[in-house]
């Protein structure tokens, strides 16, 4: 069983010290000296929101769970990356929180998405539920493939920050399916989007043009749900995972085993940087006006660390585009870095769809039978059958 801790035990509980080292430390795009900028580099990982197992929260469907501990924290590590890209969308990644201080209108909106109660927009009771219709009972631990594919049936509903969620599979990146998400007027028809065609109110949103940062590129979640090894991390894979933290464009990566998910949002040396859900707090009521108590979603400690190779090789990675320039910006550093010795590359960048893969659409998936549930063993399974590539 997990154990459960208060939020007095972690704020004056022991915490390693950040260590004292000449390496630089990475954190979402950011390099920081741990020698002279330590406290950039805790005001930086405490200005992330920090979602944990909490307890107390009205029952999940009405009569289901009132907690989530021993079975929300890769749920939890799914809403640290998206209210991390949230944070990109509506603040900027150089925005910073302060302890006690009135926030912006922006982020108390980003906050009130994400608490525990049935109608916020990312609450753990939608992303359970949403689950059901991807295999998972409420209460079951999820995988990163599992979760990257509910957090992007879930932003469909936020018209407020008409974000598009694109899951990338197969390792592979297709720039030209990406273009046509994100700019879906390009084809003359604004029905042509992923899916059902309505991401995010597609009427409202896609062809409204009302804003101009949205009105030629609408901002893109990518996420990237990969298998880096069998049952430890394949040494190839190091340099170029520490390489997705160096990109400005990083929203971290989610991952992990049963029991065992983390939010990674940077590295130091040979250890990653990372926010871990598994504490339980006590569910958070916003008060009358919305304001939310905010300090338990912001972790004030020393962030954790371990050994990249301790890490659970089933992971996705995550990275956030405002405009159609940072995307292709991020394009060029991948290509860039697939050039470069030292490393094998975690995913594929191609710029129109290879024939060997084939739309989901095209296969006529019965209703019960969906692209992640037949992914799932690959990703997310804890058994052992996968085939082993020869480098």
């Amino acid at each position: 069983l997990d154990s459960t801790l208060t939020y007095d035990t972690l704020r004056f509980g022991e915490f390693e010290e950040f260590p004292e080292t000449s390496d630089p430390v990475w954190v979402l795009g950011k390099e920081y000296s741990a020698l002279t900028e330590k406290e950039d580099i805790l005001s930086d990982v405490a200005s992330r929101l920090w979602f944990t197992y909490r307890k107390n929260f009205p029952p999940i469907g009405g009569t289901g769970p009132t907690s989530d501990t021993g079975w929300g924290c890769m749920l939890r590590c799914g809403q640290m990356i998206l209210g991390q890209a949230l944070m990109c969308r509506h603040l900027g990644r150089d925005w910073r929180w302060a302890k006690g201080h009135k926030q912006r209108e922006e982020y108390v909106s980003i906050l009130n998405a994400f608490i525990d109660k049935k109608d916020s927009y990312y609450s753990i009771h939608q992303i359970a539920q949403m689950g059901v219709g991807e295999g998972k009972p409420i209460g079951q631990w999820y995988g990163p493939n599992t979760v990257a594919q509910v957090l992007k049936k879930l932003t469909v509903f936020d018209t407020w920050s008409r974000l598009v969620v694109h899951v990338a599979m197969d390792n592979t990146v297709v720039i030209e399916e990406i273009k046509r998400l994100c700019m879906p007027w390009l084809d003359g028809a604004c029905g042509e989007t992923e899916g059902a065609g309505a991401l995010n109110g597609c009427l409202e949103g896609a062809c409204a043009l009302a804003e101009e940062e949205t009105a030629l590129w609408r901002p893109l979640v990518l996420l990237i749900p990969l298998r880096l090894g069998l049952s430890d991390i394949n040494d190839a894979y190091i340099e170029p995972l520490k390489q997705c933290f160096m990109l400005p464009q990083s929203l971290g990566v989610i991952g992990g085993k049963p029991n065992s998910a983390h939010y990674f949002i940077g590295f130091v040396g040979e250890e990653l940087i990372y926010l871990d859900p598994h504490t339980t707090q006590p569910a958070v009521e916003p008060s009358e006006d919305s304001h939310v108590q905010d300090e338990t979603y912001h972790c004030q400690h020393p962030p954790c660390r371990m050994h990249i190779c301790e890490l659970d090789p089933s992971i996705a990675a995550g990275f956030f585009f405002k405009t159609e320039d940072e995307f292709d910006d991020w394009c060029m550093r991948i290509r860039r870095l697939s050039c470069n010795r030292g490393g094998l590359p975690m995913f594929e960048l191609v710029d129109s769809q290879p024939s060997h893969m084939v739309c989901v659409d095209a296969l006529n998936l019965t209703p019960d039978f969906s692209d992640s549930d037949r992914l799932e063993r690959f990703f997310d399974s804890e058994d052992e059958e996968f085939e082993i590539l020869s480098l």
